[in-house]
């Protein structure tokens, strides 16, 4: 099958022939034929399948014809982060350039002016983050009323983000006679509420089970303690033949210490995570796009939707939390028919989530030996830690009552008994004895007060 037998037009087909392509994927082919005919459409695919083609495509014939008004997009597609959002942005610019169609981008960490100055002279296609989307709504800066076609993509993505009630709001303020696209890699039982809820009659589209991973990806875990995991990835990024990388960790502390100590050994590495603004994020990009450094460090905000050609490899140098993230994180690799390797460390504390990971793909992900030097200081390292109950015994330290056993701190008691007796004159003398204690106290040296405690406290302590 040929993009030419799906019905687009011969604009969008001289396009997509421009940009490489001339086979449509499996969910291309069967998404682009309902989707013209303007049904409402399920689509759940894993990453990396081509699904932004598949609705961009026939989004762009059918916005071909019609006229743009203030303020009032034609069409929007809701995306969980700004990363997903600039890259369908991307795809409407590469196909549509035989088209005289206006999109606009609007997600934050950038500024307002120039997406409100978008959106007064019109736009056929909004594509947004719900949480920009519905701060200018509130502002009363954008109308739904006018929206011929919604698209929510990554909805399961949506649903982890916290995202459901803005759309479920969305939804409700846009005209009931729209068409509806919503794609997914899952389908949890909230996202099929607001299918239901939202969809009318809606086409069923699956080209693989749900939170499957792609065939085209070598799998491996590597068991390794989480102090050596530097060591481990370093030995692999050597020798496993990587031309480009991304490697993820769960936090941003991580990604940034990470992305320090590769370069500290000689790796061009670059880091994306959520602490750094948009501006930086998309420079990030484009320095691993273009070949500038070709590890990439990174959190979850970059996991979904990311599409860089040629990623040889994907490292988990944290186990993900959730068992869908590593679906997506290792779907940056084996894209577009292409072949990745994908390797997970994973530490002793991390056996519940990889047993969840390997619970969600269906088997066991083979196991990578690494080479003598790390595996064996991995394995020496469990002795020395068994060998600690020795030490807990310190004879040396048991030893130190030493101080406890004075003699003559025991015997306090019986020179502050002689001393009682003197005291009795005081009644029948009393200016004698005051004068005299201090003298005879002195000269015998019965008193030998308790000694402070700060005097016997040692200074390794």
């Amino acid at each position: 099958m040929s993009f030419a037998d799906l019905g687009l037009s011969d604009e969008l087909l001289q396009a997509v022939e421009a940009a490489g392509y001339t086979e449509p994927t499996p969910i291309q082919a069967q998404t682009i034929p309902p989707v013209l005919m303007m049904k409402d459409l399920i689509g759940i695919a894993q990453t990396g399948t081509g699904k932004t083609a598949a609705f961009v495509l026939p989004m762009i014939d059918i916005l071909g014809h019609g006229r743009r008004r203030a303020l009032m997009p034609r069409s929007l597609i809701l995306e969980p982060t700004r990363e997903l959002a600039a890259q369908v942005a991307e795809n409407f610019e590469k196909y549509g350039k035989n088209h005289d169609l206006k999109m606009a981008l609007l997600i934050g960490g950038v500024q307002m002016g120039d997406q409100l100055k978008a959106l007064s002279a019109g736009v056929d296609v909004l594509i947004a983050t719900p949480g920009r989307l519905m701060d200018l709504f509130e502002r009363g800066k954008i109308m739904l009323t006018g929206c011929e076609l919604l698209v929510i993509d990554e909805a399961d993505r949506m649903l982890d983000m916290g995202f459901i009630p803005d759309i479920e709001t969305i939804c409700s303020k846009l005209p009931a006679n729209r068409q509806t696209l919503l794609f997914s890699a899952t389908m949890p039982p909230v996202i099929k509420k607001l299918a239901d809820r939202f969809l009318t009659n809606p086409k069923y589209v699956e080209v693989a089970r749900p939170a499957s991973t792609n065939l085209n990806i070598v799998q491996h875990k590597v068991m390794v303690p989480a102090r050596k995991k530097r060591e481990a990835l370093r030995q692999i990024l050597r020798s496993d033949n990587v031309t480009s990388a991304i490697v993820f960790a769960n936090r941003k502390t991580t990604v940034r210490e990470l992305a320090k100590s590769l370069k500290q050994h000689g790796f061009s590495a670059g880091e994306i995570h959520g602490d750094m603004d948009q501006p930086a994020r998309n420079a990030e990009l484009e320095r691993f796009k273009a070949g500038e450094v070709s590890i990439l460090c990174a959190s979850d905000v970059a996991a979904r939707g990311l599409d860089v050609k040629g990623v040889s490899h994907v490292f988990n140098f944290d186990t993900p939390w959730h068992p869908d993230d590593y679906v997506h994180r290792i779907g940056r690799t084996g894209r577009g028919g292409a072949t990745g390797r994908a390797f997970t460390f994973v530490a002793p504390e991390d056996a519940e989530a990889i047993g969840n990971v390997e619970k969600l793909t269906g088997g066991p992900i083979p196991l990578y030996q690494l080479d003598g030097e790390v595996e064996s200081e991995a394995v020496e390292a469990k002795p020395a830690r068994a060998a600690r109950p020795a030490r807990e015994a310190k004879p040396a330290r048991e030893a130190k009552p030493v101080r406890e056993e004075k003699p003559k701190r025991e015997a306090r008691p019986e020179p502050r008994a002689e001393r009682a007796p003197r005291r009795e004159p005081k009644a029948e003398e009393p200016r004698r004895s005051r004068r005299r204690d201090p003298v005879e106290t002195h000269d015998d040296g019965s008193w030998n007060g308790p000694v402070p405690n700060f005097l016997g406290v040692s200074a390794l302590n």
